[in-house]
């Protein structure tokens, strides 16, 4: 049975156990998802997963629950089904519930790579393979990992849809003497990972990173490779364009308003890759742009969150949504002027050591004093308001003088607000090769180019 009909049959169970007058929908999904990783140089795991997973949202007599469930055969769907409406009797009065979706076209969505989502063990243990080969004898680890997911979505009112996706991603770090470098890379198609250009990367990265000296805590001019600039369009995603959070004034975003620098445009584009083509709610999804040429022009919503701001929503139902708000999970920082076009396998074409890439190349050259900064983690919000975050560098930092890195530079932690560090005026620079980051999170993924800011605030070593 198709993720359609499995969809539509839950619908005429609701209006059999539930009557004519409860709403529903139902969103189908089956995911099969592989994992190859290595650590000490050697696979040490591969893991597969296949499964389908069923989840209701039924409103019925005022009031609102969902359930979800694994079980699609006859008996499994009518549980489902019963305990979702035993649910509903209990839940609270739901005075704000904004409807169904009505019928409305969903596009067809990117094409889907059948090699990717067939994909086996062997083939991601080729691109290890090459990752570990590439770092010549440095101690490698990470993992190589495939995803496909075909749906399908139904509801009471007549709306329905159906999609594919596939993802490839592979990260990985080369470690030498205690120093770390990292690659990242997230794509349509397995085939353009290319393992052994990230495992040169990563490599020339680590023995780079070797005997770091220690600067004092203060503002440095910063280029922040793809992986870092990653953490600003997450922690953007998350607590700046979540409609929920704007409604609710805990939001730096005020639309109309040049709180960036002009060279920022910034579009959640769930089309752009691989995904499918509608939201939890049944709502096509289509590009969003959320800031334009520095201009803040949208914030995302679901159909709650939506209907209480007046504009609808623009395709971010999500679980959860009722609890942290609709989120841009496809976010792109563009490149002024359009990415450049660049050939799998070219990230690292003719550059080695700190600089890992010709992108970033060009953005270090014209700092005369700055630090150019892979990675960031373990980022956590001070301010949700302002946006300020603390966290930590990683994988390697590097003082850059006259437009060459000069000396590797220990780990500091950082205190920003992430708005101020883009806003008008602080962007010095951006690439013109956009790199897809890959998220543990299920459909989550954010593709920026390098980036080069006036200032960044950092308050002392990564142990204080």
């Amino acid at each position: 049975m198709s993720e359609l009909d499995l969809a539509g049959r839950v619908v005429e169970l609701v209006r059999r156990l539930a009557g004519p007058d409860a709403q529903a929908e139902v969103v189908v999904t089956r995911a099969d998802l592989a994992l190859t990783r290595f650590a000490n140089s050697f696979i040490h795991q591969n893991v597969a997963e296949s499964g389908t997973a069923v989840r209701l949202r039924l409103h019925a007599d005022g009031r609102t629950a969902a359930g979800s469930g694994s079980l699609v055969d006859p008996d499994g769907l009518t549980a489902l089904v019963e305990r979702t409406l035993a649910a509903t009797r209990l839940a609270p009065p739901d005075p704000a519930w904004p409807g169904l979706t009505p019928p409305a076209p969903v596009p067809s969505g990117a094409p889907v790579d059948e090699a990717t989502a067939a994909a086996s063990p062997d083939e991601r243990a080729a691109r290890v393979s090459a990752f570990v080969d590439a770092v010549e004898g440095l101690e490698a680890a990470g993992y190589c990992r495939t995803a496909h997911r075909s749906g399908a979505f139904a509801n009471s009112a007549g709306q329905s849809a159906v999609g594919r996706s596939v993802e490839a991603a592979m990260d990985g770090i080369a470690r030498a003497g205690g120093a770390d470098g990292v690659a990242r890379h997230a794509a349509d198609r397995l085939a353009d990972l290319d393992g052994g250009a990230l495992g040169a990367r990563a490599a020339a990265k680590a023995r780079a990173a070797a005997d770091p000296v220690e600067l004092p805590p203060g503002r440095y001019e910063v280029v922040l490779e793809p992986a870092a600039v990653a953490d600003l369009l997450q922690n953007l995603s998350w607590y700046g364009f979540n409609g929920k959070r704007h409604a609710e004034r805990q939001s730096f975003a005020e639309l109309g308003a040049a709180q960036f620098d002009p060279a920022v445009t910034l579009v959640d584009d769930p089309l752009h890759a691989s995904g499918l083509p509608y939201d939890l709610e049944g709502t096509p999804r289509r590009p969003l742009t959320l800031v334009e040429a520095g201009t803040t022009a949208a914030v995302a919503h679901d159909r709650r969150s939506g209907a209480e701001a007046g504009t609808g929503s623009t395709g971010h139902g999500m679980v959860g949504a009722s609890t942290f708000g609709p989120l841009p999970r496809n976010l792109r920082l563009l490149p002024v002027g359009g990415p450049a076009k660049v050939a799998a396998g070219q990230l690292s074409a003719g550059v080695t050591g700190a600089v890992a890439d010709p992108d970033t190349a060009g953005l270090v050259a014209g700092m005369a004093r700055g630090l150019l900064v892979s990675d960031f983690w373990y980022t956590r919000v001070l301010d949700a308001k302002q946006l300020v975050v603390t966290g930590l560098t990683r994988n390697g930092v590097w003082l850059v003088e006259d437009g060459v890195p000069t000396r590797a530079v220990r780990d500091f932690r950082f205190t920003e607000s992430y708005p101020r560090a883009m806003g008008p005026g602080r962007v010095l620079g951006l690439g013109r090769v956009p790199v897809r980051q890959p998220d543990r999170m299920d459909g989550f993924w954010w593709e920026a180019p390098a980036l080069r800011l006036a200032s960044w605030n950092f308050t002392g070593g990564a142990s204080g």
